[in-house]
Order: structure tokens, then sequence, then C-alpha cells
């Protein structure tokens, strides 16, 4: 899997979780909600991403999964 889908996966998976906790546990979880899509338009500005810095120390689209 392309580094851009993993962290693209990751967000999404963490979006559609936090709405879930917030539905059936408690409203605060939206302020996860709230700091994901934050940290996600901040990327989109700065071009500086955690989660890519920690899926690249997993491995995540590493020179193995990549086309040439």
């Amino acid at each position: 899997m392309k580094l851009e889908n993993a962290i693209r996966a990751l967000a999404g998976t963490m979006i559609l979780a936090s709405l879930a906790l917030a539905h059936y546990v408690n409203p605060n979880w939206l302020w996860f909600t709230a700091f994901v899509g934050a940290n996600l338009l901040q990327s989109a500005f700065t071009g500086f991403c955690p989660a890519e810095n920690i899926l690249r120390k997993l491995g995540v689209g590493g020179s193995c999964c990549t086309k040439v």
C-alpha cells in the first residue's frame, strides 16, 4: 500500500471511530474528530504529517511495496 493511501485510510478510520464513540459513549469524542480534521488541514498547508512519520517507521510504503 502506498503511504498516501495508508494515511487516508488511517484518518478515515480515526474519524469514523470517533464519531461512533461520540454517538454510543460520550459526545466529547467529537474533540478527537476535530483534532484529526485540524491535523489534515495543517498538513495540507505545511507538508508535515505526524502519521506519515509513524507509518514510515512501521514500514508502510517502503521500497518493497512500491512499483517502479
